[in-house]
C-alpha cells in the first residue's frame, strides 16, 4: 500500500510540474512573440513617420538616380530601421509591378517581393504596418510617390522572426533544464510529504490489523494537530471504545453465566428438596404422622422458596424489558416508614433484637409508587434482621436533604468485607452463600431494591465494616422523577 502511495504522490507531483512548466513555457513564448511584434511594429511607424525620411524618399523618387539615391538614404536609417542583413532586410519595389529594384543584401536573390498583405495595400497606394504575432515573419510595406506623381515606389522592410525563433528555443532549452530539476525537486519533495503522511496510515493499518487479531492495546503516536493528527487520535479514541466496549462484554457475558448457573442452582436446590421428601412420604406407608406433616411443612416452604425466586426473577425481567409500571402517587414517607417498622416489629422482638425509630419533625409527602418503596425498605431491614446475630441493635432513621429525603436502616450485624461490598447490587450475589441459602436468600433483594429507587430518581448506598455492622441509605426527590427504564 505504502509503495502505491508514494508512486501515485510521486507521478502527481511530477505531472503538477509538467503542467506548469508547460503553462510558463507558453506563455514566455507567446509573450515574446508578441513583445517583439509589437516593438517592432512601434519602431516602424516610430521612423517612417519622421518628415527627414519620408520627404527625402519623396524628392528622391522624381530625381533621375532615384533608385540608387533612395537606396543611399535608405541605408543611412538602417540602425534606426534595425537592418542587420540577416534577419532583417529592406526592399525597394516597383510601385506598379512590385519588382524589387534594391535591397539590403546585395547577395540575396529575390527578383519579385512576396504578395503579402502589406505589400497588396502599399501597391494600392496604402501604408500598411499589420504585424500577426503568430505569423512566421514579420513585414510593413509604405508608398512611396515623388512630387509630381511621375514615379511611385514601396519601400518594403521584412523580418525572418530568426531572433525572435532563435530566443524561443533559448526558453525552451532553459524551460527544459527547468523541468528537469523540477522533476528532481519534485521527486524528493513528494518522497518527504508521503513518508510525512504514509507513516501515520501504516501506524493506522497495522493497529487495525492488530484490533482485527484482537488487540486494542496498540496506539498511534499523535505527532501533529493536523487532519492526521485528528485522524489518529480518533482512531485511538475508537480503539479505547472498543476495548472498553469488549470488555464489557466479556463482563456481562460472564455474568449471564453466573446468572444462568444461578438461577439453575438456586431452583434446583428446592425441586430436590422437594422430590426427595414427596418420595419419601410417597414409598414409606409407616411414616408417622408428625414426621409426614413435618415433611409436608418443609415441602410447602421449598415450594414457596421457589415461588419467591420466580417472582424476584419476573420483577427483574420487567424492569430490564420497561414493562414495570410504577404506580406514581403522593404519599407520607414517615408514614410508608412506621408502617414497614410495624411490619417488622414481631419478627425484632422474636430474636430479641433492639429496634429503634428516629425521625425528622414533619417529613414531607413525596411522589412515588408506595407499594415498590416500601418493598425496597422491607427487604433491606429483612436483610438487617437476617445478618445480625440474636439481641443486637437496628435502626430506621428518616429525614431531608435538599429536595431529597432519606431513609438510613443501620444494623450491628456482621458487616460485608471491602472486597464484597462493590458486589452487593448484583444479582445472585450474597457475601455468606452458605448462610443466605440457610435463610433462604436468592441474592435478588438487592438487586430489585436498587432498579426500583433508580426508577425513582433516586440512588441507595451501603457503608459496612466487618464485626461492627452495615449502613444502607435510600435517598428519594420529594418532587418525584421517573426514569423511564
Amino acid at each position: 500500500m505504502s509503495n502505491s502511495l508514494r508512486i501515485k504522490l510521486v507521478i502527481i507531483m511530477l505531472l503538477i510540474m509538467a503542467l506548469l512548466m508547460t503553462v510558463v513555457l507558453v506563455f514566455l513564448i507567446t509573450g515574446v512573440q508578441d513583445f517583439y511584434t509589437n516593438q517592432f511594429e512601434l519602431q516602424m511607424e516610430t521612423v517612417f513617420s519622421k518628415p527627414e525620411l519620408l520627404g527625402e524618399l519623396r524628392i528622391a523618387a522624381g530625381s533621375e538616380d532615384a533608385v540608387e539615391s533612395m537606396d543611399a538614404l535608405l541605408r543611412a536609417f538602417l540602425g534606426e530601421l534595425g537592418i542587420d542583413g540577416t534577419t532583417r532586410n529592406f526592399y525597394l519595389l516597383d510601385g506598379v509591378t512590385g519588382a524589387v529594384l534594391a535591397r539590403s543584401d546585395p547577395d540575396e536573390d529575390m527578383p519579385q517581393a512576396k504578395a503579402t498583405e502589406n505589400v497588396l495595400r502599399a501597391l494600392l497606394g496604402e501604408s500598411s504596418f499589420r504585424v500577426h504575432s503568430r505569423a512566421d515573419f514579420m513585414d510593413v510595406a509604405v508608398p512611396i510617390v515623388s512630387h509630381d506623381g511621375s514615379a511611385s515606389f514601396v519601400v518594403y522592410i521584412h523580418d525572418n522572426k530568426q531572433t525572435v525563433q532563435n530566443l524561443n528555443a533559448e526558453i525552451m532549452i532553459i524551460i527544459l533544464r527547468a523541468v528537469l530539476i523540477g522533476f528532481a525537486i519534485a521527486v524528493i519533495i513528494s518522497l518527504i510529504i508521503s513518508k510525512t503522511l504514509i507513516s501515520p496510515i501504516q501506524g493506522m493499518t497495522k493497529a487495525a490489523e492488530a484490533m482485527a487479531d484482537g488487540d486494542f492495546s496498540r496506539k498511534i503516536p499523535v505527532e501533529s494537530a493536523d487532519e492526521i493528527g485528528v485522524l489518529a487520535k480518533t482512531f485511538n479514541g475508537m480503539a479505547m471504545q472498543i476495548e472498553t466496549m469488549l470488555e464489557e462484554l466479556k463482563r456481562v457475558e460472564t455474568l449471564r453465566r453466573e446468572f444462568v448457573a444461578n438461577v439453575s442452582h438456586e431452583l434446583r436446590t428446592p425441586l430436590t428438596n422437594i422430590r426427595s421428601y414427596a418420595e419419601t412420604i410417597s414409598e414409606d406407608k409407616d411414616i408417622p404422622q408428625e414426621l409426614e406433616d413435618e415433611f409436608l411443612r418443609i415441602i410447602i416452604n421449598q415450594s414457596d422458596r421457589m415461588t419467591n425466586i420466580v417472582q424476584d426473577l419476573l420483577e427483574l425481567s420487567r424492569h430490564d424489558s420497561g414493562a414495570s409500571v410504577l404506580a406514581i402517587e403522593e404519599f407520607s414517607i414517615e408514614q410508608a416508614v412506621r408502617d414497614v417498622y410495624a411490619a417488622i416489629a414481631l419478627e425484632a422482638r422474636r430474636r430479641k433484637h433492639v429496634l429503634n425509630l428516629e425521625l425528622e419533625w414533619k417529613l414531607p409527602s413525596i411522589k412515588g409508587d408506595r407499594a415498590k418503596i416500601e418493598q425496597v425498605l422491607m427487604n433491606i431491614i429483612a436483610n438487617a434482621l437476617k445478618y445480625t446475630p440474636d439481641g443486637g441493635t437496628i435502626a430506621i432513621y428518616s429525614g431531608t436533604s435538599g429536595d431529597d429525603v432519606w431513609v438510613k436502616i443501620e444494623d450491628t450485624g456482621v458487616g460485608i468485607p471491602a472486597e464484597d461490598l462493590g458486589r452487593v447490587f448484583d444479582r445472585f450475589y450474597r457475601v455468606d452463600k452458605a448462610r443466605s441459602r440457610e435463610s433462604g436468600g436468592t441474592g435478588l433483594g438487592l438487586s430489585i431494591a436498587k432498579e426500583i429507587i433508580a426508577r425513582h430518581g433516586g440512588d441507595i448506598t451501603i457503608e459496612s465494616t466487618p464485626g461492627i455492622g452495615t449502613s444502607v441509605t435510600v435517598r428519594l426527590p420529594v418532587e418525584g422523577s421517573v426514569v423511564e427504564s
